[in-house]
């Protein structure tokens, strides 16, 4: 499983710049005001020397009430969900009483911490950690989230026992690029509580013509279960916990964030559960969003449709549109996984899905296709040069990576990057899979031949200057 890493710290210390510095994202607000960060924040750690989870905590400063008491409870919680914690202080301040609070907290409840000391860009490093060994939590790295200083060496650290003890047959993601039919398909059931996983991923195992039996379960109560139905086998991945068809009341599920995002990295194709009674919510969308920068295969399924009027599911089709627009290549689903309705479609889309997601496509379909969509809509001229997009061929599967190579392409602009994507799409039929382009520019090898002129030729053109000049 991917190891866990929290920040943790008092008000503005840098942790949502380093969070966004290890996940090279800017989905942390970052401003210079304290207590900005107030809900655990997630993301896939891209900065290391294995993939990890990271959490983005609030300020812990020791007030115990109003908004102080439940920023410290989700701070708690994330040092619960956590493998280890990086407790992060302010360099330039020095140790104060807020810093000493949260190293007691740490010391309680967190099993590994290691201890950064930010905003230490210009000042020695061990001068700068030296007050911080009061704290007892570790030995003081000094690095700099805003500059990037020793962040690499700090999380090749925090992250180096875990790269001793991986296990490359434990809970590792089922690698798509070699994927044969006698391996299961990952299929993970993801949602906020309540909107029916277990209810459905129940339907889809007790259904007749299924072979099923238990693998044993993750530490954090993701449940894998092993089933097979025309002759094919699947992996359903569900973070609520599969239970007996008799025993599932739809009791409101404990709902970890950390679960969803592990059971999204081992699978190969996604169902995410929407509640069509309650709509589209901001954690949806978050999780959502989550799902496509792993560049997962995709199916979107609104539960509890049954006995919705008509008006209420246009308002929910509608919803679907204005606030997932980034998903329009996802295939979506209603469905009552309570009574069974349209149940029996959701494998066939996961099926299409899969395949989409680890299509073969040929360098010749795929130039061929480039050069139809340049003569149909050719890319924009920059500063008087029309940019020049010469081939493609495949980069990648799961999600698709489709790299083109021309002249100049790091100035192809995002509306002509989404209409490349629509055409690939369409021709390719890769409906249910993000689509990434990768561009690549050709070096001119004429590139500074201009002022290389022979000794003859620069006589000649100071003759002509002299000329020019009289």
């Amino acid at each position: 499983m991917l190891p866990v890493v929290a920040l943790i710290g008092r008000p503005n210390v840098g942790k949502s710049t380093l969070f966004n510095r290890l996940t090279r994202s800017r989905d942390a607000i970052v401003a210079d005001y304290p207590g900005l960060t107030r809900d655990r924040q997630y993301g896939f750690g891209k900065l290391g020397p294995v993939p990890y989870l990271v959490i983005d905590t609030g300020g812990v400063a020791g007030g115990e009430e109003g908004i102080e008491e439940m920023m410290v409870e989700q701070t708690l919680r994330a040092l619960q969900e956590a493998d280890v914690a990086i407790v992060m202080v302010d360099g330039r301040e020095g140790v104060t009483g807020a810093d000493q609070h949260v190293a007691s907290l740490v010391r309680k409840h967190a099993p590994r911490t290691w201890l950064a000391v930010n905003k230490a860009e210009g000042l020695d490093n061990d001068i700068v950690g030296a007050e911080f060994h009061a704290l007892g939590i570790g030995e003081p790295i000094a690095i700099s989230a805003a500059h990037g200083d020793r962040i690499s060496a700090l999380m090749d650290a925090v992250l180096e026992e875990f790269v001793e003890d991986e296990d490359p047959e434990a809970d590792e993601p089922l690698d798509s690029a070699e994927h044969d039919e006698d391996q299961p398909i990952g299929i993970a059931i993801v949602g906020r509580p309540n909107v029916g996983k277990s209810t459905l991923a129940n339907r889809l195992l007790g259904e007749e013509r299924m072979v099923v039996y238990d693998q044993p379960g993750t530490t954090r109560d993701s449940v894998s279960v092993e089933f097979e139905r025309n002759d094919r086998k699947y992996l359903l991945i569900d973070t609520a916990g599969i239970r007996r068809r008799s025993k599932v009341h739809e009791a409101i599920e404990k709902f970890s964030i950390v679960k969803a995002l592990q059971a999204i990295e081992r699978a190969q194709v996604v169902v995410a559960v929407i509640d069509a009674q309650e709509g589209v919510t901001e954690q949806d969308v978050s999780l959502l969003g989550l799902i496509l920068q792993r560049g997962r295969a995709l199916v979107v399924v609104t539960n509890k449709w049954d006995g919705l009027d008509a008006d209420h599911r246009k308002h929910v089709r509608d919803e679907l549109d204005r606030k997932l627009p980034f998903l329009d290549f996802a295939e979506r689903m209603t469905i009552s996984a309570l009574h069974g309705t349209a149940v029996g479609d959701l494998l066939p889309a996961v099926m299409r899905a899969y395949h989409a997601a680890n299509r073969d496509m040929s360098t010749t379909e795929l130039t061929r296709e480039l050069e139809a969509a340049v003569i149909a809509h050719p890319p924009p001229i920059v500063r008087g040069r029309r940019i020049k997009l010469r081939y493609a061929h495949q980069g990648g599967r799961n999600p698709p990576v489709i790299v083109i190579h021309g002249n100049q392409t790091e100035k192809i602009l995002e509306a002509y990057r989404r209409y490349l994507i629509n055409r690939f799409r369409k021709a390719f039929k890769l409906k249910g899979t993000p689509v990434r382009l990768s561009f690549k520019s050709s070096k001119n090898p004429f590139e500074g031949r201009r002022n290389k002129l022979t000794p003859r030729q620069e006589q000649k053109r100071k003759r002509l200057m002299k000329h020019v000049k009289k």
